[in-house]
């Protein structure tokens, strides 16, 4: 990284849970805009496009649309570290439940009958909800339902030193 990092948060098919954990950073929010620049994330711009050169970005949500896919190609390509960010991130988790059923039009039709309310501009469910690693290379896995806020810090305060992450086993947990 040179000069200030440049970080970013997605959010993709999820509940957000994960992002309401990263605003549980409280006043670590501060230090963290001290030590780099946040330039895209749904709880602190109003970018509407990912930007280039990020260093670090934080994924929540499974891929479940084709908008999420597409949008998570961008990332990837724009960016140097992905951290799959949450359980939906890494297994598909609550998204990935409708799999099972073998059409995705199936889920629709249950959810909203014959025809869905703006059909015409609801992003098109992909076959399956997938975790982000079925789909990209990933770099560091953040699990958690969601994650601790104090997993969320140990993971981006050694990513800000150029080192890997570690997490201790207290804060490493899944659902």
């Amino acid at each position: 990284m040179s000069g200030r990092p440049r970080l970013a948060t997605v959010w993709l098919s999820g509940c957000s849970g994960c992002h309401m954990s990263f605003l549980d950073l409280d006043l670590w929010l501060l230090e963290l805009a001290q030590l780099a620049d946040i330039v895209y994330s749904p709880v602190a711009s109003d970018v509407k496009h990912y930007p280039e050169a990020v260093d670090i970005v934080l994924v929540e949500g499974a891929v479940a649309t084709t908008d999420n896919l597409q949008l998570l190609r961008q990332v990837r390509a724009n960016s140097r570290t992905l951290v799959s960010f949450g359980d939906c991130a890494l297994t598909a988790n609550v998204p990935g439940m409708r799999n099972p059923i073998a059409e995705s039009q199936a889920v629709l039709q249950r959810v909203y009958g014959e025809r869905p309310p703006n059909a015409d501009v609801l992003p098109r469910l992909l076959p399956q909800a997938r975790p982000l690693h079925e789909l990209v290379p990933v770099e560091v896995y953040l699990p958690g339902c969601p994650p601790s806020a104090a997993a969320i810090r140990t993971v981006l305060e050694a990513l800000l030193r150029g080192e890997q992450p570690r997490l201790p086993p207290d804060q490493i947990r899944f659902g």
